[in-house]
Order: structure tokens, then C-alpha cells, then sequence
């Protein structure tokens, strides 16, 4: 039964704690035993044909799973026979076959799947089953009670109906904020059509009434004149009943009489709640934000902090509600063209700037203003606006254009001339570039020194290390402060007195929704006290006294006089330090050395002797020769320590190497933290070596861990990372992680590329099964009764569509293995991206410094969904501003869980998160995708292409084939075996 397995590259076998019969019993997994979960949802498609000779594969014969960017094991799957078929069983024949099978097999119209046409992805059938999210099974119990007040505020709505109108403007193209202009004016001009109305609008297509325009069923035509610079502007305005909107519909779903929420309803209250705002602020996303008006914030780069408010309607238990909460965003700041080239360059006094810019200043300068409006300074009072689309070359004393005389001929002009002969201008900086503006083909190009930054630009591309640390200092409120602020905002937001909200009878609570919250019990944590020796690996539990439990208090617990639940002993190690002698002394690197040892020695992961090699190095070019040197010449080495000079391209070299070429384990420390040592830091670091090595930290304690553990059951993590804003062209990165044990503690990693911003994971499919083989390996046998995914970056309007495809696609996973094989699958939504917040109503149930919530503070009544299961858990004790609790939505659960267990469970799984002794924010696995996806960011990089400018922003080629970019991400053999994510 049980089976050796690898420790570590060249480290010792050992028996794996799952071939104990702690928990598992050994049990073929049929039909009989899991069909059960599925008898209403799996139904076999008898009709497919069957091929003699296809043969049966089954977790035992496979090998491992293709190289990403291969195509799917051709291996078709079938039972024996046709009789087989129709009684159970299932047929895949080769890849392609197997989609097309999962979309018949899997889909019935019994249970709440139904069989619909789908909209989804390419890559699905068009008879895909439509899934429906399961109803809240009951309210959870456990945990003491704690009374909470959340930033949402009760709206009362009339019954009724409120009519929806199609509105199509000509020219389109225009910004809401026009549009929004154009049907104010309307509404004013067409009195006879509109009388006392007030028609609430989104800006784009839609317009609500109370009551309805007597224009019927018919199309009306309206022009609208608006006064422009220069000349007024003329514009065709369609308007067309769309449809009868019912507020009956929409209070029938919130008493959870209908499963069906009318999410017509509750977008036109959301138009009606944002229409005033939105002309009297600037709307980003669901938030409003105005110009600094008594504060000011600088980031840098010529960017700044506006301070704002989040708004939206939310569908609640009986109620609805309205979600207001304080946010804050950078924005660029209204400022001439030429201050804001000196700061994005670092330019102290622009008359020091004599020469012409170098090309990487153009380089750098044209990558922060293009896209951006510009307004024109030298028309006295016509300040037209413009939008950047390069920065010229040359200098505006040499940049020339074709100008067209009276007379109809056309001569070269340069931009200096131009201004001097046209406006009598003489450019005082005709040595730096022009801007070019408007469309790239008409050639218009304006001197820097003409032109201003057009005020309220929020900025999208992504905020450098040091304006993000700003940014938080400037924006971090406790959490009484904030519930202070958004009170006040609520009370200066006066909703009850506008005018719209007003018209369509809506009333705003203007206190905080007060609910009932539980804080659940943490769990205990065993670590032990046993090193693995590698000579027989015969102890696979401590001895009873070596035992020690750690209880968290508030959220954190402590390591010390602990040793970890299985410590790697490391003989064999080396150092190479980046950082330049001058910095990192050899005596320093000596004393870091001992202290490590130290620290490493007491946590139960000894660090034996002198590392076996001890140099500085320089550049990323040096990584690659130096790491095949040390694997050469030192077998059995199991890990380098890379000291770094703070942020470098080194970094994403010593990862892509150590990761993906050659298979070593590697750990950075920067050089800060190996000049001033500290016991904190370096039990961080032990922390991370420990799991890189394959050792285990810390585990739940067993007795005490949800019932769901009684059976094999493998968790998964899965998010999808995107590249920043402003970037069209990197690709998206999905990963996903499973459990590879019973505590769980350790988790094995894969990754995919795929197409730019695309959200649904588009090979789900192959990476669970690479996942299900791995567990059965590693736990020697066992395949999962269950599977229990939490899924991150997915928000609420992708739920059906995710659903949809990544359910179908697990399922495809496991048939695809036996065709018998349907383990009961849990899929969990995780948000953090949320506005919901929650602040203690009584003093004395304040955390910390900064008055937060305590650490597993769980809300599942009063603001969650009115008859779904999802829930609030805030699993961490928040240190600085205000905690965000993580939001849970269970999209599927064949596993029939209570609100407790799947509670209790989200909550336990969220302490064994390896590189801290506290609790996290999000489980364990979703956080391990998270940081495996990120890591493939680094390993796209490639050193040729790398700026220097740090790892993200540079390198990734863009036009490398989807194929080098998988076989990039692609991690050696020997790191998939550890956790190298850690």
C-alpha cells in the first residue's frame, strides 16, 4: 500500500503520513461509493459509439501529464463495453471527443442543472449544461456572538413599476460625461414630452422614468443643440421604450420567495441612486472622486491622491441596500507639460536642462504621457483639448511638417518656425520634443511648453513600489476613524434631499446596518519535534512528548521553543551574494551565517557546517554559469542562499534558473536584512527553506479538523493573474494548486499561459487532472472523495460563466481518468475586492492598534446574498488601517456542506499558510495560486530584454509564441516535487 517517495532532489525517501491509517481508509473509489453525489447531475450518454480498441486508463497507469502547450493525452478513455454505458460509465474518445462527452454527460435537466445553449468560451459545446448556484443551507451557530455595524445603508423602495427607455445618440463615440450633458438639455428643451419628470440616465444607452412618456411604443427622433467652442455642437437623440421594470419582482426575490434576482430592478435603482453624483462628480467604476480641496497628497511622477466615495446597490436578506464606503485613487495632476516632464524625469530646475533629451528620457517620458489629455495654452481663452499619441524624436527646432501656403503650394515647416511666424512666439525650450496629439496619420504636433495636463485623469498603469507605499500611508484609516468618515459622508451626501432619488419614492437609511456576527474558535497547531535524517524515515509521528500545540491569540501565535512538524536537515549549501563587498561585508555574511544557523537549529531544521561555497557575483549574466558550476560540482546541494542589493534583475534570473532550468532550490534575502539581523526575519526565512526543501511546519491538529477530512479530499487554489492597466499584449497567467496530503500542509503547483485578460482558467481541464495524479502518487494510492476548490479574482458578474465552464471542466478531469471516477466537487468564490466593511459596535471588541474586528469574525446574515450560500469570514487580525473581510460564495456543492463546516473549514484552512505563524487573509490555497502565478511573471522575464527597471514592468517580450512562453513558465521536474512557491 504504501509507496516511497522523493524528499527533496537527492534527499532521502520517506513514508508519506497519508499511508498511515490516520484518516483515509484504502479505498477503490466506485460508482457505488461516489455516484451517490451525482445521480441527479451525471447522467451517461448511451448513444456514443464505442471502439474495441480503446483502451481503459485508470490513475495506476498513467504516466505523467503532458508538457503544457502539448496538446491532451490522446489516450482515449472508454469502459469495456456498450452495456457498461448505458449502466454508469461513460465513453471519451481521444481529446476532443472527451468536451463533447462532458457536455452530454455531464448536463441534465434534472437537479438545478438544466440544459442550455451556452454563450460561453469558444472551446465549449454548445449544449453545455447551465448551473445554479445552491441555496444557503442554513445559519451557521458556532463562534461567540459580536455585534457589528457594515457600511451599508438600508434603502426603502415603493412597489411599482419604473419604465426603462433605449436612448441612442448620433455621432456617437461621445464621453458619458457629454452624454449625460446632451439628455440634461433635452430634458429641459422637450418640456412638452418631459413636463415634471426627472428621467434618470447611465450615460450610455439607458434612461428611466416613474412614469411613463407619452410617446407610447413609438420611435421619437429629438435634436439637441449643445453650445461648443467655436461652434455649437448639433446632435440626434433616438429615444424607444425598452420595457416595464417591476419593483414587485425585485421584493418578491429579497423575502427569498423567488430564486431568480430581477437584476433589471436593481440596476435602475443603481441609475437612479448615481445619476446627481455623477454629474456633479468625476465617476470612476462604481466610485465618485473630486479634486483635493484641502489637502494635497503628491505621489510623484507627476501624479496624485483624490479622495472619493464608493457607491453601489446591493440586493440583502428582506432589503436593500446601499454600499457607501471612502476610497481613495491617483490621478494625474493639472499641471503644465513641462513640470510634469521634469518630474516623471527627475528634473530639478528645467533651465539646467540645456541639451536635448537622451534617448531613454524620450523613451521613459513618452510611456507616462501618451494617452493622456493635454489642453492648449497659446489661444488666449480656446483652450482646446487633445489627446497625446507620441512624443517626437527631434526637437521642436528641427521637427518639421508639411504646411500649406496661400498660394496652395506646401513647404517644410519646422515646429519653431511655425509658432514664431503664426502666434510670434519665440519656443524658450525649442530643444525639447514636440507632442504629438490627435490622430498619429495628421501629423499635429504641439512644443511641450504650450501644453497643460487636463485636470481629473485617473491613472490606470500601474503605481511604482514607492508611490504605492505612499499612497497607503496617505489613505490608511483604523477602523473607527473610517466608520466615522463614511458616516460623515453619508450625512454630506444628504441622498434623502436629491431631487432623483426623490422622483422614484426611494428613502436612505442614515445609519450603519447593524448585524449579528460570530468570531469562531481558531484551531490548534501541532508542530513537532523529529528531523528527517534520510537514513530510514522509519518515524513517522514524534514521540508523544515531543509534541507542542500552538493556540493562535488574535489571529497570530508564536514558534518559539517549537520546532517545525518535520525539519529538513541541510549538509549541503551555498551562498552567493550579489550584493557588492562594499555593502555586504565578508564578516557580515559570517555573522548572518551563524545566526541563521541558529535560529534554524532551535525551529528543528539544522543547517550543518559551512556552506560549501561562499562568492560574490555581479548582473544577471553571471546567475546561469555560476548555478550549472554549483550542480556540478556539489552533488546532493540543497539550496542556495542569494543575498540581493534590493530590487534587481537579478531576482527574476536566479528564479528562472532555479526554478525552471535547472531544479534548485533558492532563497534571497536582501542585503539589509544580512548587515542587521534580525531573530524575526530569520525565522521568516527558516520558514520558507523548510517548505522548499519538502519539509512540512506546522499542522492542524488532527483530532480537531471538520468532519470532511474523515475521506480523501484534495483542495484546490486556482486565480488567474492579469498584467497591468495600459498593457494590450502580456499574456494572463492561471495557476492552480492542490493538496498533496491529509493536514493539508503540502501543495503542488501548475500554471498555464493563456489569451490577454482572459478570466475563465482555458485549460482547467489538464491541470486538475495533473493535480488528482500527483495527490494519488504522493499519498501513495488514495484518489480525493472529494474535491474543494476556492477560486479567486472572479467578481460577481462572471459567477455564471465561470461556473459554467471551470465545473464542466473538473468534472472532464476526473472522467477523463475513469470513467467511473466522480469525487463530490465544492467550488467557492473568494473575494477580497470588495467595499464591504465591519466595525465593532462595542469598544471593549476592538483588536489591536488600529480597533479592527477580531480575527475570524464570520457574518452570514443581514448583508449576504437573500437566498445563496455565501458568507463574510475575517480570518486575519488587521494591523494597519481597516481589515477587509474575505467575501465566500459557493457557486456548487455536490458535498452537501453546513454553513459551520464550510466556515470552520475556510477559517482552519486559512492558519496553514507556511510563510507566517498567523492567520490569513484567504485559505491557504487560493493564496499559494496567487503566489505560483505571480512567480511565473518572473520567469517570462528574460534577461537580454530586462531594463533593469525592475521585474515586472520590463522583459516579456511580447512577441514570443504561446508555445516559448508555456515552455518558459514550465517548471523543472525536481521544484515540482516542493513547494518553490513559497
Amino acid at each position: 500500500m504504501s509507496t516511497e517517495r522523493e524528499l527533496a532532489p537527492g534527499g532521502p525517501a520517506q513514508l508519506h503520513p497519508h499511508t498511515l491509517p490516520l484518516t483515509f481508509p484504502d479505498l477503490q473509489i466506485t460508482s457505488a461509493v461516489i455516484g451517490k453525489v451525482y445521480e441527479s447531475q451525471w447522467t451517461p450518454s448511451p448513444t456514443r459509439p464505442q471502439s474495441p480498441s480503446q483502451a481503459q486508463t485508470s490513475f495506476d497507469t498513467l504516466t505523467s501529464p503532458p508538457a503544457p502547450g502539448s496538446s491532451v493525452n490522446p489516450t482515449a478513455v472508454t469502459s469495456p463495453s456498450a452495456q457498461n454505458v448505458a449502466a454508469g460509465g461513460a465513453t471519451v474518445a481521444g481529446a476532443a471527443a472527451a468536451a463533447a462527452q462532458v457536455a452530454s454527460a455531464l448536463g441534465s435537466t434534472t437537479g438545478s442543472v438544466t440544459a442550455a445553449i451556452a454563450t460561453a468560451t469558444p472551446a465549449t459545446q454548445p449544449d453545455m449544461p447551465v448551473f445554479t448556484c445552491p441555496r444557503r443551507p442554513n445559519l451557521g451557530r458556532e463562534g461567540r456572538p459580536i455585534v457589528l455595524r457594515a457600511n451599508h445603508f438600508q434603502v426603502t423602495m415603493p412597489r411599482g413599476y419604473v419604465h426603462h427607455y433605449d436612448i441612442n445618440i448620433q455621432p456617437d463615440k461621445c464621453p458619458r460625461k457629454v452624454n449625460r450633458e446632451i439628455i440634461e438639455t433635452m430634458v429641459h428643451a422637450y418640456s412638452k414630452i418631459f413636463g415634471v419628470l426627472k428621467p434618470v440616465f447611465d450615460g450610455r444607452n439607458n434612461l428611466y422614468t416613474r412614469d411613463p412618456l407619452p410617446i407610447g411604443n413609438e420611435r421619437l427622433e429629438l435634436e439637441v443643440t449643445l453650445p461648443g467652442e467655436g461652434k455649437d455642437r448639433i446632435f440626434r437623440v433616438t429615444i424607444k421604450w425598452q420595457a416595464q421594470v417591476s419593483l414587485f419582482n425585485l421584493e418578491e426575490a429579497l423575502e427569498g420567495r423567488t430564486r431568480q434576482i430581477p437584476y433589471d430592478a436593481i440596476l435602475a435603482l443603481d441609475v437612479v441612486m448615481r445619476h446627481l453624483p455623477s454629474m456633479t462628480y468625476t465617476p470612476v467604476g462604481r466610485s465618485f472622486f473630486s479634486s483635493p480641496d484641502g489637502y494635497y497628497h503628491p505621489l510623484g511622477g507627476g501624479r496624485e491622491v483624490w479622495f472619493g466615495f464608493h457607491q453601489s446597490v446591493r440586493p440583502s436578506q428582506w432589503k436593500m441596500m446601499l454600499n457607501i464606503d471612502v476610497s481613495a485613487t491617483a490621478f494625474y495632476k493639472a499641471q503644465p507639460v513641462i513640470d510634469f516632464m521634469c518630474e516623471v524625469l527627475d528634473i530639478r530646475d528645467i533651465n539646467e536642462q540645456r541639451k536635448p533629451l537622451t534617448d531613454s528620457q524620450r523613451v521613459k517620458f513618452t510611456k507616462e504621457i501618451k494617452g493622456l489629455k493635454i489642453e492648449i495654452t497659446h489661444c488666449g481663452q480656446m483652450r482646446r483639448k487633445y489627446r497625446v499619441c507620441n512624443v517626437t524624436r527631434r526637437p521642436a527646432q528641427m521637427q518639421s511638417f508639411p504646411l500649406q501656403l496661400e498660394n496652395g503650394q506646401t513647404v517644410e515647416c519646422t515646429v519653431a518656425k511655425y509658432f514664431l511666424d503664426k502666434y510670434r512666439m519665440k519656443l524658450r525650450y525649442p530643444h525639447l520634443p514636440c507632442l504629438q496629439v490627435g490622430q498619429e496619420h495628421k501629423h499635429t504636433y504641439l512644443p511641450l511648453e504650450v501644453c497643460n495636463i487636463v485636470a481629473g485623469q485617473r491613472c490606470i498603469k500601474k503605481l511604482t513600489d514607492m508611490q504605492t507605499s505612499t499612497m497607503i500611508k496617505a489613505t490608511a484609516r483604523s477602523a473607527p476613524d473610517r466608520e466615522r468618515e463614511i458616516n460623515n459622508l453619508v450625512k454630506r451626501a444628504d441622498f434623502n434631499n436629491d431631487s432623483y432619488v426623490q422622483e422614484f419614492g426611494l428613502t436612505i437609511s442614515n445609519s450603519m446596518m447593524e448585524v449579528r456576527g460570530r468570531v469562531l474558535p481558531p484551531p490548534k497547531l501541532q508542530y513537532g519535534g523529529r528531523v528527517s535524517t534520510g537514513i530510514t524515515g522509519q518515524q513517522l509521528f514524534p514521540p508523544q512528548n515531543k509534541v507542542s500545540l500552538a493556540s493562535p491569540n488574535q489571529g497570530v501565535w508564536d514558534m518559539r521553543g517549537k520546532q517545525f512538524f518535520t525539519g529538513v536537515e541541510i549538509r549541503i549549501w551555498a551562498i552567493a551574494c550579489f550584493a557588492p563587498q562594499r555593502t555586504v561585508r565578508e564578516d557580515a555574511l559570517r555573522n548572518f551565517t551563524q545566526q541563521l544557523q541558529k535560529i534554524s537549529n532551535d525551529a528543528g531544521m539544522p543547517i550543518i557546517g559551512q556552506p560549501c561555497f561562499c562568492k560574490y557575483a555581479t548582473g544577471p549574466d553571471q546567475v546561469e554559469p555560476m548555478f550549472r558550476y554549483l550542480k556540478i560540482t556539489f552533488p546532493g546541494l540543497q539550496l542556495v542562499v542569494v543575498v540581493l542589493p534590493g530590487k534587481t534583475p537579478v531576482y527574476a534570473e536566479v528564479k528562472r534558473v532555479g526554478d525552471t532550468v535547472l531544479g534548485m532550490a533558492t532563497q534571497c534575502v536582501q542585503a539589509k536584512n544580512v548587515n542587521k539581523t534580525s531573530p524575526q526575519t530569520l525565522s521568516n526565512l527558516c520558514l520558507k527553506i523548510n517548505v522548499k526543501l519538502g519539509g512540512i511546519n506546522s499542522i492542524l491538529v488532527p483530532s480537531i479538523r471538520p468532519k470532511v477530512f474523515n475521506e480523501p479530499v484534495i483542495f484546490l487554489g486556482a486565480d488567474v493573474t492579469h498584467p497591468p492597466a495600459g498593457d494590450n499584449k502580456k499574456p494572463s497567467i492561471a495557476a492552480v494548486v492542490g493538496s498533496m496530503d491529509a493536514h493539508p500542509s503540502r501543495y503542488a503547483a501548475t500554471v498555464r499561459v493563456q489569451q490577454h485578460r482572459q478570466e475563465i482558467i482555458q485549460e482547467l481541464s489538464s491541470m486538475v487532472r495533473e493535480l488528482l495524479i500527483m495527490f494519488y502518487k504522493s499519498t501513495g494510492g488514495y484518489k480525493p472523495h472529494r474535491i474543494i476548490l476556492y477560486r479567486d479574482g472572479v467578481s460577481e458578474g462572471q459567477f455564471p460563466h465561470v461556473l459554467q465552464h471551470e465545473l464542466t471542466a473538473i468534472r472532464e478531469a476526473c472522467i477523463k481518468l475513469e470513467p467511473e471516477y466522480r469525487p463530490g466537487i465544492t467550488f467557492i468564490v473568494v473575494q477580497k475586492r470588495h467595499h464591504t466593511r465591519l466595525f465593532c459596535a462595542e469598544k471593549k471588541e476592538q483588536s489591536g492598534k488600529s480597533g479592527n474586528i477580531p480575527a475570524g469574525t464570520t457574518v452570514d446574515v443581514g448583508i449576504t446574498h437573500p437566498t445563496e450560500f455565501d458568507f463574510y469570514l475575517c480570518s486575519h487580525q488587521g494591523i494597519q488601517g481597516t481589515s477587509r473581510p474575505s467575501h465566500y460564495h459557493v457557486l456548487w456543492d455536490d458535498n452537501h456542506f453546513d454553513s459551520d463546516e464550510l466556515q470552520c473549514l475556510t477559517y482552519q484552512l486559512c492558519h496553514t499558510y507556511v510563510r507566517c505563524t498567523r492567520s490569513v487573509s484567504i485559505p491557504a490555497p487560493a493564496y499559494y495560486a496567487h503566489l505560483v502565478a505571480f512567480r511565473a511573471r518572473y520567469h517570462l522575464v528574460e534577461k537580454e530584454h530586462d531594463s533593469g527597471e525592475g521585474s515586472h514592468q520590463s522583459g516579456c517580450s511580447e512577441d514570443r509564441t504561446p508555445g516559448a512562453m508555456a515552455r518558459a513558465i514550465t517548471v523543472h521536474a525536481d521544484t515540482k516535487k516542493v513547494m518553490y512557491f513559497a
